[in-house]
Order: C-alpha cells, then structure tokens, then sequence
C-alpha cells in the first residue's frame, strides 16, 4: 500500500514518538521542509519531556493517531528517535492508519514503528533522516536534502558507487521487499509480536555507536531465529561509531565477514543509509534488486502514481 504523494501547499506533522528532540535543531529545519512549499503542524506534546521519553506514552500515542486521523496531514516526518516506539507499538491504532495512509518518515528508533505498521497493514514507508537529529545540524548533506525530493512523485532510486564506495561480501543477485532498518531494533523485536519477517526479502542493516562485540551479538540473534537464512540479500549500510573499547577485539569487517561471507547470497556493505551523512533515504516495503556484479542496489517508488520507466537518481 504506497500512500500519495506530497504536493505545495501540503501541510506535514511533526512528532517526537521516542525521545525527546534537540529544540534548537528542529527549529533549524522548518526552513528546510517549508522550502518544499509545505507547512508544519507539531503534535501537541512535541516538545515534552518525561525522562527520556518525548512525554509519556498516552502523549505520544495521542500525536501519533492525530496525525493519522487528521485528513489535512498528508505526511508525517519525524523530529528523532532515540528510544521509545517500542512501548507504545502494541497500542496504535492499525485500522486507523489502515484507512488513512500517508507518508511516514524516519528512522533509527522508528524501525520498531516501521516494522510493525508495514506488517499490520501494509504500508510503505520511509528510512530517512530527521529534522532535530539531521536536518537541523550544520552538516546536512546536499545528497541528504535532495532525499526528500522522492516524497514528491515516483522515483526509482539507484544506489551505486557514485555515491560512496561498495563492497561485495558475498556475490549474487537478489530481488525482494526491502526491510529492516536498525539492528539492534530488529534484534529487540526477535520473539515479540512484531518481529521482523525476513523470509524472501531483502534485509537492511545500519547502527550507531555499537562496538563490534555488540553487533557480533545482535547478528547472533538473527542468525539464530533463521532471520539471514531466510532474507534474499543483505544490505549492510552504515555502522558510524562501531569502535571497540576493549582489546584484544575484533573489528566490525571481521564480525560482518563471519556471519556473512558464507551465507550464500548476496551481501553488500559501504551503503550510506543510517546515522551518516550523506544519508540516502529509502522507502521500505516495495521491491528491490541488489546486484554485487553491478555494485547497485535498486528500489521501487515509495509513493502512487506514474513514473519514468527509466531508472532515476536522486
């Protein structure tokens, strides 16, 4: 189920359903998103604050299912993550964004949400960076910004080496539904209701700030519940921070190459998806086709009506 397309004049919500944002950053970013010809309406409980948590988790439900249920919303774009979604995934209302489907923007600890909507009803959603965690700091790349242009009309994105270098772990083609996101959301998912389906699909990994013993663990995890067993290809994409504290220790290329090099399908890792920047944006949901012999990774449109039968970067 792709939702429609943003258009000028189009209002976005913003919400904060995990941790509580930087302010100052977000207030950075509405010249951003207005620069699209689009207008900002902030959920109610934006900027609140309960711990760690952007309010509590009637508050940040409420936003959530406001935006749903609010016909003159067409997209909800994210402030950040950080932690939380996974309290409050047990309590959204499906039905509700099963009749009203919309853009739906994020990532980091959104994947819990992504996962979990997409799986409940079917809608496609978007990896992407946030306002308070990315577009409002002074690094946002040119690359990142142009991400948002895919929110407008269908685009098939193609990720290949002219945006960073590759590299092939294991060779193969492979076509399926691109998933995932976070690992180590995707692992805290492993055994619960949500838990993420791997079987015949593409499977994208990313993390920040994890050392390789930790990574080694999650990929564990996966690889127990028969979850890299059961995906097409992997899709290993950005792993900003992985360095160890401890040592002796083994490095992150070294963990990846044991759990992936032999597994007998495509894996490909180098891709800028994540807690980076650039961060290249991707719908989750529709179909995909990972190529080691042409180091590209291509990705149906995330959003309703006609496209170009010919392949576009962003």
């Amino acid at each position: 189920m792709l939702p429609k397309p943003l258009k000028h004049g189009d209002t976005v919500g913003v919400i904060a359903p995990a941790s509580p944002p930087n302010i100052e950053n977000y207030k950075k970013s509405i010249a951003f998103i207005e620069s699209f010809g689009l207008s900002i309406q902030e959920g109610k409980h934006l900027k609140n604050v309960h711990g760690y948590l952007a309010g509590t988790d009637d508050e940040r439900l409420e936003d959530l299912h406001d935006m749903f249920a609010d016909d003159s919303i067409k997209g909800i774009i994210f402030a950040g993550g950080g932690y939380g979604t996974a309290r409050i995934a047990h309590r959204l209302d499906y039905e509700l964004i099963k009749k009203n489907p919309k853009i739906f923007w994020g990532y980091s600890d959104l994947t819990y949400l992504h996962t979990a909507i997409r799986q409940e009803t079917g809608l496609v959603t978007f990896h992407g960076p946030m306002l308070a965690s990315d577009v409002g700091k002074e690094d946002f790349h040119p690359l990142s910004k142009k991400q948002f242009n895919q929110l407008f009309e269908p685009t098939f994105l193609v990720y290949d080496e002219s945006i960073a270098p590759l590299e092939v772990i294991a060779e193969g083609k492979a076509e399926g539904e691109i998933v995932g996101g976070n690992l180590t959301l995707i692992a805290s998912s492993l055994g619960g209701q949500y838990e993420l389906d791997t079987k015949g699909k593409l499977l994208l990994i990313e993390d920040v700030d994890e050392e390789p013993y930790r990574i080694d663990g999650y990929l564990a995890q996966l690889m127990h519940a028969g979850k890299l067993e059961e995906a097409a290809g992997i899709i290993v994409g950005d792993f900003n921070n992985a360095v160890p504290t401890r040592n002796p220790s083994l490095s992150l290329e070294t963990v990846l190459d044991d759990y992936f090099r032999q597994l007998g399908k495509p894996v490909m890792k180098g891709f800028q998806i994540g807690h980076c920047q650039p961060h290249f944006a991707i719908p989750l949901g529709t179909r995909a086709r990972l190529s080691t012999e042409s180091k590209t990774l291509t990705i149906q449109p995330g959003v309703t009506g006609s496209s170009n039968d010919s392949e576009s970067r962003l």
